[in-house]
């Protein structure tokens, strides 16, 4: 196999964190997750986590430098060196700039870039259908995963509900972001010819299988 450092693209919904997981099953790589990277530094207490609560504390984004910091703290350690999926990172052309300069300073170059074209409409859907239980938090999905009875937990008779972040109104506000502050990165990575698109159609039980054909398509293995 050939050492894959991949950055992950797509709309919240889409499905990245899935294909991400996938990727790294078969390639034996790591999954860089921003998410996770907050988590772990606040959790931690980290000077960067720190930092980070600074701004979170007075209802302030945490800026660029700090979450590429964040990043880079990562692919430093020793489990990037075979390869690594960047995910949620970059999202915006600022962010990919700082990126590319992290790369040049730690000699790396960006394999490719996989994204997830998914139309508005099936996003919406997904996103607005997950329901969870208020008691045990198990998940459902009206269309996808439904219960047996409407309104209902299969596990504990909990009554279900749809966050305030899963509703449609909400759903849509995170797609106008992202067409705005992520989009455009689908452009900037086209025209160095890193971009590999995933059809939409894909389902994450066979997300494995998939992201081995594709990894097999653009000759990581």
């Amino acid at each position: 196999m050939k050492k894959a450092n991949l950055i992950m693209l797509g709309a919240p919904g889409s499905g990245k964190g899935t294909r991400a997981v996938a990727i790294c099953e078969v390639l034996g790589i790591v999954q860089v997750a921003t998410g996770d990277l907050f988590r772990h530094n606040l959790k931690n207490n980290t000077e960067l986590g720190k930092l980070a609560k600074s701004y979170m504390d007075k209802g302030e984004l945490v800026p660029d430098d700090v979450t590429a910091a964040m990043v880079k703290d990562r692919l430093m350690q020793a489990d990037t060196e075979k390869g690594f999926v960047l995910d949620g990172f970059p999202r915006t052309l600022k962010q990919a700039e700082m990126l590319d300069d992290m790369f040049k300073e730690m000699n790396r170059e960006i394999t490719a870039v996989v994204y997830l074209d998914v139309a508005d409409e099936e996003i919406v859907k997904r996103i607005s259908g997950r329901m969870v239980c208020e008691k045990c938090q198990a998940p459902y999905h009206k269309e996808y995963t439904p219960p047996k009875t409407e309104g209902v937990c299969d596990k504990c008779g909990g009554t279900l509900y749809t966050r305030d972040d899963d509703k449609p109104e909400t759903v849509q506000k995170r797609l106008n972001v992202y067409r705005t502050t992520t989009l455009p990165l689908v452009d900037f990575y086209e025209k160095k010819n890193l971009i590999v698109k995933i059809p939409p159609e894909l389902s994450s039980a066979g997300a494995v299988a998939d992201m081995r054909e594709l990894c097999k398509e653009i000759g990581l293995i």
